[in-house]
């Protein structure tokens, strides 16, 4: 199932999307919210009628920096033993179509496509034969990243935590099992040109190990999303450019950036 989260008429809902046809998608409206209980109402409005909206609102966004080999070596960087993690404010996050903005202290601003893993349920320490069980499902994500500043400090807080840098969506799909979604093509392209293209399968530290290295730490909430890195290819995006991440078996999530104003 295909969930997505919009608004329509000032007000915000889930909706489980419906139809193969771009042009003839149409949400079934949720009762509830997804990570509870919850039906199909049957009342059906048009995709194109509504605003898709980030398809959750995470209490935090966990990252897993450098788990693709190539894209460590493109950046001189070595490739962690272990998983290596740093975290992306809730504020961060956009949704689909939204604008991508320019922030003022960088001029290097870079992409990167990541396959993105959405928690269905509270959970803490979780064994590597429960990971399967902890997922609600999988959305795409930009990792937007500013790369000048990265390189600059020490830690990353402001290269990749600042407003608009995590764009997610455009639904979460529930009906990928977790072998497939350690292997997926992930591709990225830049007005229409493909930057990036990898598959997940290429991970240094798949998601399983991903998931278990953080639960260790801290407990994950419903709709925590945790990004499991970027394939080579990143580059840098400019003031008017359009960004494109599809994911097999997922869709496209399509950004605009913009000067921030």
């Amino acid at each position: 199932m295909r969930i997505a989260r919009f608004s329509i008429d000032g007000n915000v809902a889930f909706g489980a999307v419906e139809g193969d046809k771009q042009d003839e998608l149409v949400l079934d409206i949720i009762k509830g919210i997804p990570f509870a209980d919850h039906e199909l109402s049957g009342t059906k409005v048009p995709l194109s009628k509504v605003r898709l909206l980030p398809p959750v609102l995470p209490n935090k966004v966990v990252a897993f920096g450098r788990n693709y080999a190539e894209h460590a070596r493109e950046l001189g960087s070595e490739v962690p033993d272990v998983p290596f993690a740093f975290f992306k404010p809730s504020t961060s996050v956009i949704g689909p179509g939204d604008d991508i903005q320019y922030p003022p202290f960088t001029k290097e601003l870079h992409y990167e496509a990541e396959l993105a893993v959405v928690i269905g349920r509270m959970c803490r320490e979780v064994p590597r034969e429960r990971v399967k069980d902890v997922i609600f499902g999988y959305t795409c994500a930009n990792d937007v990243t500013a790369r000048d500043v990265q390189r600059a400090e020490k830690q990353w807080a402001r290269a990749k935590g600042f407003d608009s840098s995590c764009p997610l969506g455009p639904w979460v799909e529930t009906d990928i099992d977790l072998a497939r979604a350690n292997d997926l093509t992930v591709q990225l392209t830049l007005n229409g040109e493909q930057r990036q293209l990898g598959r997940t399968s290429e991970m240094v530290h798949p998601i399983e190990d991903l998931i278990v290295n953080i639960s260790e730490a801290m407990t994950l909430l419903p709709g925590d999303v945790i990004l499991t890195g970027t394939p080579a290819g990143v580059g840098s995006m400019s003031v008017g450019d359009e960004v494109a991440v599809t994911i097999e078996g997922i869709g496209t999530l399509t950004n605009k950036v913009v000067k921030r104003g």
